[in-house]
């Protein structure tokens, strides 16, 4: 039986990789839709990029929402275009989407699908910041209970930040989001940068997904030799962090990830550490355990499965 899922997401090169890995994957996934929110890009490209990924794997089916523009709390929108260029998706040249947005704002489309749904139908995969599932929560607290689980990639603990010195990306942008999220009681299961560090684009594993003669492989190892350039400058290692897709890779191969289940909570109020995940993995306080935070990984066998599912799409 077919996990179904939503996707929540800001694309962004990684973020395209998850989704494309999830649509080469029928037999195990079921995309039933994509929503967007702003974060590596603003909300009006984090849009256009995923009718875009949709149209790459021959999958213009698939209704793409339009979330928020921005963070709950009234501050501005943190993006990353200097990771990910201006469009979000720089590499390839993919062409202007020719599927339509659908009109409704895409936390609304939340609340209305997992109302319609029977409880734990739905698993929301979500890549980016957290405001659209905090919204919903906020706006329907019902919704809650009915979502089997979340599956988010966020937070660092031993790797600590990305975007400041103490947040990963996609938390800092949403804090308050993502305080709310985590406090929801809805089974999570996070990929923090802990497990994303590990998996690294490898000389030899862009070389492998090049090999691959499918437009979407091509499309993909594009991504990711331009979004790879900022991190090998940054850190200096063999290759750089692939993050998203392990959300997508979890739900296919759970076997290929290791945690524990902790307590996780989000700062929210101070200047120097806003959007940090404390997370308590020695267990040294009596909080309760509410996220299973990943930290090891088999990253040789990510890179074999998301080279052999790209090969699946043309």
């Amino acid at each position: 039986m077919t996990r179904r899922v939503i996707f929540d997401t800001d694309p962004g090169q990684d973020d395209a990789i998850a989704i494309l890995l999830a649509l080469a994957s029928p037999e195990e996934i079921t995309v039933e839709a994509i929503v967007t929110v702003g974060g590596n890009v603003p909300v009006s490209l984090t849009a256009k990029n995923a009718r875009k990924i949709c149209e790459l794997a021959g999958r213009p089916d698939i209704p793409v929402y339009a979330g928020c523009a921005g963070p709950m709390a009234a501050r501005p929108l943190v993006t990353a275009e200097h990771v990910h260029g201006a469009t979000g998706l720089n590499g390839p040249d993919l062409p202007e989407p020719q599927m339509p947005l659908q009109p409704q704002h895409g936390v609304d489309f939340l609340i209305d699908q997992l109302r319609a749904e029977k409880p734990g139908a739905i698993t929301l995969c979500v890549l980016g910041p957290m405001t659209n599932i905090a919204m919903a929560l906020v706006k329907a607290p019902d919704i809650g209970p009915r979502i089997r689980e979340i599956v988010l990639m966020g937070g660092a603990y031993f790797e600590v930040g990305n975007i400041t010195p103490t947040a990963e990306f996609n938390v800092y942008v949403d804090p308050s989001a993502a305080a709310i999220v985590l406090a929801s009681g809805i089974p999570i299961v996070m990929m923090p940068l802990d497990v994303t560090h590990r998996v690294l684009t490898t000389p030899a594993r862009l070389d492998a997904i090049r090999a691959v003669p499918t437009k979407a492989a091509q499309a993909a190892a594009a991504m990711l030799g331009f979004s790879e350039k900022f991190d090998l400058e940054k850190y200096g290692s063999d290759g750089a962090p692939l993050h998203d897709p392990c959300v997508t890779a979890y739900l296919l191969r759970p076997e290929l990830f290791q945690g524990r289940h902790i307590n996780v909570e989000i700062e929210t109020a101070s200047p120097l550490t806003l959007g940090m995940t404390v997370a308590d993995y020695w267990g040294v306080t009596d909080r309760k355990p509410n996220a299973l935070f990943m930290r090891e990984v088999d990253a040789q066998g990510f890179y074999d499965l998301l080279t052999q599912r790209l090969a699946r799409l043309t």
